[in-house]
């Protein structure tokens, strides 16, 4: 009895340690986050643990002698109850840019009453496999680390994480019997590493160096402990079936099939894959699961995405759910716990043939509840309204919101608003959670930041009142033109599902090509005129988040322009009027000029940030020249047929690339018309690619071009072109 006693108080003692220690790690790690965002303030904060409510993550907000007081039942929930205050209280907003400060007013302002909110879902997922190559490839550690905080003061406890896998394949394939060259050849380079994992292209813009492998190693150690830390569980990636064709070469008599032609690829780009009942199938599992582990722990919460943009060998429907069964045993035959997630993507990209028999029967192949599906474009199709609530299989409403991490506006953000109140509403059982799988960061961060926001508590006070806050904290001080400006942009400009993907400077030069899907916009082009003159309506623009406003929204006017010049410009060419042809030339030059200069105000507006981080990352010459021609591939000519995609409407970018662009299609038009002989599209097309290869492979720095400051600027900008004004701008 006495030493059942003892046992007793052992275990008691154990269990209060254990709380302990876990309660301190959350406080320190809130700590951490205030001390990094706001060193001079931290003082006047003071943190708490606190229970669940209704079993969901919740915070309070209060203060008493002077502290701002927070609580929360773990360091997530804490971070969005102070990003609550921040946004709410000191009229600031975090940028998801490192280099970016968090601005406070001198005095804090007081808490008075209590504040207390509760998140409405228990999964909040945020990124996609191509932010990892359309903004993340040259992130360094400072880098993650603000992005981190962001994703923590914005409620998302479920990242993607697959950072550094290439080095776990690296050691995998290498005890499979390949080669160091083999390896490394069959990686493509960093920028499109997002389409080889998602087994879209092998090989393109390869090979991988090693020094790249071990230094993404490490840092994904660093990204994972800080993740965890604020109690979110990183989804890593698991084997899919996607193999190196010269596997084939160890092993024979694998049936390792392609998996056909993607983007206009060429076929030794194409990639391979291996059917999950192969015995090997299930080494390959282990083995890489295994070394996966070992490297960075596991949350038993696995990426698997076999056919993303690829056909899987057989349509039929028994095939379908034997191959997700067989894939699924090779999971949990290494972690019990697994649980499979899977991108819908796929489902809304090849539509017509997978069709609800085919999704029903992929779905099915697994156990109810180990499969959580990605709702990956539900601002345009919400899937699980047309897949019978993906058959019982648990889900994520996801925002996509952007393509390429293009710089349109675009997004249909109210109305993105209205559907996710309503799948809360009438969410089914299997609904988990609220997600963001944007395909780039280099945007206007807002409409992240409201989706996530919408699934707490606090959110419930009604879109108006969001907007106005928003614009508080972007001004950073209340501003009624700012606010007008905001009610524009969120209730008439932010109104398009995303798929114009950039402003027609931006596209390659086309005799009467203009008003492409590509380049459409579907509000009358007054009311963005009329926003960007409320938005300068201000006495100062210090805030980097106005700054932004001002740039993303006035190099929308001047596309938008651009627009009407170019079809004016094809026009004079029809009738052959060369002094209108030569006088809407001009103007086309000095609006390309214009917008080179207005996006030049701003480093995360110029191509030259993305150039000079590439470079950063290598540790020699040549290392560096690699980095940069992946950096300039990608942004530009791409590869295969999906030029243009990535489309950003950059300083430098447009000075020298779109616009080197621009001014061989004038020359060449004027001089038709000079001479009499036709304009021959092919001709010129031979031209432009050869400019594009020259300046994908250049190194030459980019020079930007700025003049005055930028609310000068953008007020010149009206009288220059006589846009619609709001108010006065002079």
């Amino acid at each position: 009895m006495k030493y059942c006693k003892l046992f007793i108080c052992i275990l008691s003692l154990m269990l209060i340690t254990t709380n302990a220690t876990a309660e301190d790690k959350d406080l320190t790690t809130i700590q951490g986050l205030i001390t990094r965002l706001i060193p001079q303030k931290a003082e006047h904060f003071r943190f708490a643990k606190q229970q669940q409510k209704k079993g969901k993550d919740s915070f309070t907000l209060t203060g008493k002698d002077g502290k701002i007081i927070i609580s929360g039942n773990n360091a997530n929930a804490m971070a969005v109850g102070f990003n609550y205050y921040l946004n709410r209280y000191c009229h600031t907003t975090v940028s998801w840019y490192a280099e970016v400060p968090v601005v406070l007013p001198n005095k804090l302002p007081e808490v008075k009453g209590t504040i207390t909110s509760s998140a409405k879902v228990d999964r909040r997922f945020f990124l996609n496999y191509c932010t990892y190559g359309y903004t993340l490839p040259f992130f360094g550690w400072k880098d993650w680390e603000r992005l981190i905080d962001w994703m923590a003061l914005n409620g998302i406890n479920m990242p993607l994480a697959i950072t550094g896998q290439e080095m776990v394949w690296y050691n995998v394939w290498s005890k499979l019997g390949m080669t160091d060259q083999e390896i490394r050849s069959y990686f493509t380079g960093p920028t499109y590493l997002p389409w080889h994992r998602m087994a879209n292209i092998d090989r393109w813009n390869g090979p991988l160096p090693k020094e790249w492998l071990e230094e993404q190693r490490d840092l994904q150690k660093q990204i994972l402990a800080r993740e965890r830390a604020f109690n979110m569980k990183p989804v890593l990636p698991a084997f899919a079936g996607h193999v190196p064709a010269e596997l084939k070469r160890i092993f024979p008599d694998a049936n390792i099939k392609s998996l056909g032609k993607w983007a206009g690829f060429d076929e030794q780009y194409l990639c391979h894959f291996l059917n999950p009942d192969e015995p090997l199938f299930a080494k390959i599992q282990k083995l890489f699961l295994e070394e996966q582990t070992a490297l960075f722990g596991t949350d038993h919460i696995y990426g698997v995405d076999p056919f993303n943009e690829g056909e899987p060998p057989s349509w039929e429907p028994a095939y379908l759910k034997e191959i997700s069964k067989n894939m699924y045993s090779t999971l949990t035959a290494v972690d019990p716990k697994a649980e499979w997630m899977q991108m819908g993507w796929m489902f809304y990209y090849d539509k017509k043939v997978w069709t609800p028999k085919c999704v029903k029967a992929f779905l099915t192949g697994v156990p109810q509840g180990k499969m959580s599906l990605l709702d990956y474009h539900c601002e345009n199709v919400e899937l699980w309204k047309t897949n019978d609530g993906f058959y019982g299989q648990p889900y994520i409403w996801c925002y996509l919101g952007n393509f390429g991490g293009n710089t349109t506006l675009t997004g249909n953000v109210k109305e993105t608003g209205k559907r996710l109140d309503g799948a809360l509403q009438v969410a089914r059982r299997n609904m988990l959670g609220v997600g963001s799988t944007l395909e780039g960061l280099d945007v206007i961060q807002f409409p992240y930041e409201y989706v996530f926001d919408k699934v707490w508590t606090h959110s419930d006070k009604g879109d108006q009142q969001w907007i106005d806050e928003l614009a508080d904290r972007h001004a950073g001080f209340v501003s009624p033109s700012v606010r007008r400006a905001w009610q524009i942009l969120f209730n008439k400009i932010f109104v398009q599902v995303p798929g114009t993907y950039s402003i027609l400077p931006c596209r390659s030069p086309m005799l009467n090509d203009n008003h492409s899907e590509r380049t459409e916009i579907k509000y009358p082009a007054q009311h963005l005129e009329e926003a960007w003159s409320l938005l300068l309506d201000v006495p100062k623009c210090e805030n980097n988040a106005l700054q932004i406003d001002l740039i993303a929204v006035g190099r929308q006017v001047l596309g938008n322009k651009f627009l009407t010049v170019k079809s004016e410009f094809d026009a004079a060419y029809a009738t052959k009027d060369l002094p209108l042809l030569k006088h809407k030339a001009y103007e086309m030059e000095e609006l390309l000029s214009d917008l080179d200069c207005l996006t030049s105000f701003n480093t995360r507006c110029t191509v030259n940030k993305w150039i000079d981080d590439a470079r950063a990352l290598g540790r020699n010459t040549k290392m560096k020249n690699y980095y940069e021609r992946n950096a300039r591939y990608l942004i530009t000519l791409w590869g295969g047929n999906i030029s243009d995609y990535a489309s950003r409407a950059w300083g430098g970018l447009i000075g020298s690339y779109y616009g080197g662009r621009w001014r061989l299609y004038i020359h060449d038009i004027l001089a038709s018309v000079q001479t009499g002989k036709p304009f021959d599209q092919k001709v010129f097309d031979e031209k432009r690619a050869q400019f594009e290869q020259m300046w994908v492979h250049s190194t030459t720095p980019i020079s930007l071009s700025q003049r005055n400051d930028l609310l000068t600027f953008c007020k010149m900008m009206f009288t220059k072109y006589h846009l619609h004004n709001a108010v006065n701008v002079q």
